[in-house]
């Protein structure tokens, strides 16, 4: 068991394509719950969606490039992993990016 985190692009008409998984990432989990109530979530951020704009792809960029993810703990999330992930994160928000622009939805899902 464990904290799994996936990025999906959601083209109208087609199935989720997977843009991105991270395995225990457990800061970026941090940063997508408080995007996720800051757009109204309530509740328990476990199997739940979250959309991702040009504007919060920047300033998750931004978080990542200045060490500023929050510190996250969780029973299954595992140990600070940003430098691992570092480079991953910030092609995903490349891509991302790329597929926003394109029209496509990219949300972000996790379980744990």
């Amino acid at each position: 068991m464990g904290l799994d985190q996936y990025a999906k692009v959601r083209k109208e008409g087609q199935e989720d394509q997977e843009l991105a998984y991270w395995r225990k990432h457990p800061n970026l989990q941090g940063w997508m719950e408080q995007l996720w109530r800051d757009k109204g979530g309530e509740g328990e951020f476990n199997c739940v969606e979250v959309e991702l704009t040009f504007e919060d792809l920047e300033q998750l960029e931004a978080s990542i490039e200045g060490a500023e993810l929050p510190e996250t703990e969780g029973f299954f999330f595992g140990n600070t992993s940003d430098d691992y992930y570092k480079e991953q994160d910030l092609a995903f928000i490349a891509d991302a990016a790329e597929y926003i622009d394109q029209g496509c939805k990219v949300v972000y899902y996790s379980w744990w």
